[in-house]
């Protein structure tokens, strides 16, 4: 009968803690953010159907291409004082030629990414299309 008895106590307190950390997690999420909108990106998808503009896809995988892209990427991520988005922007190497897409928190960031690109590449083969986003 004891045993019994501590086997109902037992699986009454797990249900209790299953409902009521199912709550918990249920109540742990802001309200604001539960009707946020969804990110609005239509301009820079419409952008990059574009088939003249260059995407990351269109990256050459000849060896040259490649080491131009490795060099400027590398440049980006040893300088810790770029934000991230900063350093993840999108290099696109195309015959010698890069693009630079994406979003940068300032304009002293945008010329940084440029005058990097510009030092592995040379300066009338970069194309910037970096958009200055800064954080809210």
């Amino acid at each position: 009968m004891r045993f019994v008895f501590k086997s109902v106590i037992h699986t009454f307190l797990c249900a209790v803690l299953l409902l009521g950390s199912a709550a918990f997690a249920g109540a742990q999420q802001p309200a604001d953010q539960q009707s946020a909108p969804a990110a609005d990106n239509t301009k820079v998808n419409e952008r990059d159907k574009n088939q003249n503009e260059p995407t990351a896809s269109q990256q050459k995988e000849n060896p040259t291409d490649r080491a131009v892209t490795q060099q400027i990427r590398k440049s980006l991520m040893d300088d810790k004082s770029l934000s991230t988005y900063a350093q993840n922007v999108k290099i696109i190497t195309q015959d010698g030629q890069v693009t630079l897409k994406g979003p940068v928190r300032s304009e002293a960031e945008k010329q940084m990414i440029e005058q990097k690109a510009a030092e592995v590449a040379g300066k009338d083969k970069v194309t910037s299309e970096l958009d200055v986003k800064p954080q809210q």
